[in-house]
């Protein structure tokens, strides 16, 4: 590469993108590829759902966790934590006091972390371990290590959320990192382990007219627009564009055996489809 001198007197090095506006469609649109790069495409990506699932205790924890251990033999896995009730109050009481959405995304992560280190010290006498985000590039000699490494599920928009389309819960929370992380990453798969069978019309705890939905795209998702969701909306918008994970599972863990099912490949709760 060379530097070259424009007619403006600007100084550039020559690149494909040199004097370019990253903002032009034209030049947006042939940045596309078929082939992505995938840093580890047999890796599955597991979300422990905060309230669903680890603010249950032990009885629920416990038995989720030794499906893991006996998974981590045939599947590369990385753990990740939601934050769940405490993630809540803690926003309760920022929204009560005036603080703006990057505020109460600091304060979830902080939450999110508590539980991972809880997870990974439950871990920890089959090769649990605890990771930051700064972590993840490590995250191929921890597998080699037969770890089974334990992140925070909270993306690192902190302070720098964007601003939430209705009132001020931070857009961004615990699914949308563990979809973030899976598809960077270019794993396998990308799995939810909440506390009911999958997606519903309607929240089935509130609502009997709620029907249970195993499988629909995320356009088809988008357009029913539908009051509540299992999962967070970002991820069903961000897969509409995913290039590396084309589908999610998501999965009630308090039934036995469903993820070890999930794991072998078996259609369990719902899968939405990119």
């Amino acid at each position: 590469m060379s530097l070259t001198r424009d007619e403006t007197g600007r100084l550039h090095i020559e690149t494909p993108l040199m004097a370019e506006s990253l903002m032009d469609k034209t030049l947006l649109d042939s940045t596309e590829t078929d082939a992505i790069f995938r840093a580890l495409p047999d890796l599955t990506v597991i979300k422990l759902g905060g309230q669903s699932i680890i603010d249950r205790g032990g009885q629920v924890v416990r038995p989720l966790l030794d499906e893991i251990v006996a998974a981590r033999a045939e599947h590369p896995l990385l753990v990740m934590t939601g934050g769940g009730s405490r993630s809540r109050h803690v926003y309760a009481i920022a929204l009560d006091l005036g603080m703006p959405t990057g505020v109460l995304a600091k304060l979830g992560s902080s939450i999110s972390e508590q539980n991972a280190l809880m997870i990974s010290i439950l871990l920890a006498p089959h090769g649990g371990v605890k990771i930051g985000h700064d972590d993840v590039v490590k995250l191929s000699a921890y597998l080699a290590l037969d770890a089974i490494p334990v992140m925070h599920a909270m993306p690192p928009y902190s302070l720098w959320e964007e601003p939430a389309a209705r009132g001020r819960i931070p857009p961004h929370r615990t699914d949308c990192g563990v979809f973030l992380t899976a598809e960077f990453l270019g794993a396998r798969s990308c799995l939810f382990v909440k506390d009911q069978r999958g997606l519903y019309t309607a929240n089935p705890t509130t609502s009997r007219d709620a029907t249970f939905i195993p499988r629909i795209s995320a356009a088809e998702l988008l357009a029913l627009d539908l009051q509540d969701l299992v999962l967070e909306r970002s991820v069903v918008e961000y897969l509409v564009h995913a290039r590396s994970i084309r589908q999610v599972q998501v999965l009630d863990g308090l039934e036995p055996g469903n993820l070890t099912r999930a794991l072998a490949g078996e259609h369990v709760g719902t899968i939405i489809e990119a």
